[in-house]
């Protein structure tokens, strides 16, 4: 049972609301695009259920999860696939993924898409909140469910501060790599005397990871910026050619 009055505790459930924040901002539009066909009577029962069976499936996911991270390099596995999640919330976004999801016309349907989409996308959110529970199902739990409302209701707040305030998106990133390289430490695999013979390996290790996330994030971004784009058309030439 862990200790509620520890700050051990609380830092680790602050940790998971910032995960579900960071890594759920795409539930609210899973919700409003699962229930955008319902009559308006039956919109708030398709959000509250279809949240409901959401957090349901994604805390036994989590639960799976904690299990095969107890398996000798699956938390190094984890820790390296955790560092390219924070590496790639950095990178710039395009408006993908969500085309596919349809509104359903019936109660039951609209239910049912939120759930699928949710477990499709939450693949990043279950190996992230795993890292940070430190293999506490109780820690786990309640940090989602205090994350509830704040993603389902909070969600738009929060998109419109990481438009705001990149820097956001930056601390969050490096939140994962920090939780990564702690993974990569504690894994079974990993020789205990580099934890016992190197100072603070702990912190360092966070610290190496969230390095990495943000200067590889960062340079991958500069790579992306697309640059100014040229007019190859038949009467973009002819144009260029009389104007000379």
């Amino acid at each position: 049972m862990p200790d509620f009055t520890s700050s051990l505790f609380w830092i680790a459930v602050l940790q998971i609301i910032i995960i579900d924040i960071m890594l759920g901002g795409d539930n609210a539009v899973v919700i409003a695009l699962a229930c955008r066909k319902l009559p308006p009577e039956q919109r708030n029962k398709g959000i509250f259920w279809g949240v409901v069976g959401a957090i349901g499936l994604r805390v036994v996911m989590i639960f799976f999860a904690l299990k095969l991270l107890a398996v000798p390099y699956l938390k190094i596995v984890g820790g390296l696939l955790l560092l390219w999640i924070g590496i790639k919330l950095m990178l710039p976004e395009h408006d993908e993924g969500h085309d596919s999801i349809d509104g359903g016309t019936t109660l039951m349907a609209a239910i049912k898409t939120i759930v699928v989409a949710d477990a499709v996308m939450s693949l990043d959110n279950v190996i992230a909140v795993a890292g940070a529970s430190h293999g506490s199902m109780v820690l786990v739990t309640f940090g989602i469910l205090v994350s509830i409302p704040i993603v389902v209701w909070g969600s738009k707040l929060v998109l419109s501060l990481m438009d705001r305030f990149p820097v956001v998106i930056t601390l969050g990133a490096a939140l994962l790599g920090w939780i990564a390289g702690g993974m990569l430490l504690s894994d079974q695999a990993t020789p205990e005397a580099i934890a016992k013979g190197l100072p603070y390996a702990h912190h360092l290790f966070g610290a190496a990871g969230a390095a990495l996330v943000v200067v590889v994030g960062k340079w991958l971004g500069r790579r992306r910026v697309p640059g100014p784009a040229i007019d190859l058309s038949v009467s973009a030439l002819e144009q260029q050619r009389s104007d000379k």
